[in-house]
């Protein structure tokens, strides 16, 4: 705080918490809620992990824990994806081959992230799990991962999964014209407060995305890309289909 030239107080209003809240912080063993600890590393540029590392003793990689652990938190989740298959709904034969596919992270490192990302995954599972809704493009179904056992693995999971009360998986089909949504992936997720964040991913790291003017404007792309994609039922159609080409 005193190398950002915060104090106390500035710090609390600029992540709209009381000052008394913010004054906990400094004792130890007093870790802020996780949509909190983003806003205050980004206030002081600082990691979050580095500020309360207790939290972020996982797996996976140390710029992705903000977002794995708001995820956690987060009452809904749209997802859309025009590449791959979203992380919460891969198996783990699928994510093995995604992450080494040109052997650009060494085989431990593969083992950690799909662990976590498994992991991850438990949330769906849960007593009060959050709202999913994933849109991805048809050719996520049609571009081999891995071999063709791994794709008709993942696209039965996936058929199955969208038949859960919680989950939708929507499906752009191939012969729609370019959207918005082609300029890359992106998430939206709403905590139990009503707060929406969004969360960027590029080819070094992701991004945390907190300011309502961005997370906004991803939102209007959320509406384009719902609106180009089949109807729940036909996109569940459409996946059984395309996973009998993979047997």
């Amino acid at each position: 705080m005193a190398e950002a030239g915060e104090t106390v107080e500035s710090l609390a209003e600029k992540v709209r918490v009381d000052p008394k809240t913010a004054a906990r912080w400094l004792a130890a063993g007093r870790i802020p809620h996780s949509r909190t600890r983003v806003a205050v590393a980004q206030v002081l540029c600082r990691n979050a992990a580095d500020l309360w590392p207790e939290p972020f003793r996982r797996r996976d990689l140390p710029w992705f824990r903000p977002w794995a652990e708001l995820e956690q938190d987060a009452t809904s989740i749209r997802s859309y994806q025009p590449l791959l298959v979203p992380g919460l709904l891969q198996t783990e034969g699928y994510a093995r081959a995604v992450l080494g596919t040109g052997g650009l992270l060494p085989p431990s490192e593969v083992d950690l992230i799909v662990a976590s990302r498994l992991e991850r995954q438990a949330v769906l599972g849960r007593d009060a799990p959050p709202q999913l809704v994933t849109v991805i493009d048809e050719v996520v179904l049609r571009r081999l991962v891995g071999d063709r056992a791994v794709m008709s693995g993942q696209l039965t999971h996936l058929a199955v999964v969208a038949e859960w009360e919680h989950v939708q998986v929507r499906v752009i089909p191939a012969d729609s014209p370019w959207h918005t949504g082609l300029a890359g992936p992106f998430v939206l997720g709403r905590l139990p407060d009503g707060t929406e964040l969004a969360y960027l991913d590029n080819q070094l790291r992701g991004q945390v995305v907190t300011d309502p003017v961005d997370v906004a404007s991803l939102g209007r792309r959320w509406e384009s890309v719902t609106g180009e994609a089949l109807p729940q039922r036909r996109s569940i159609e459409l996946i059984r289909e395309v996973a009998t080409t993979w047997t």
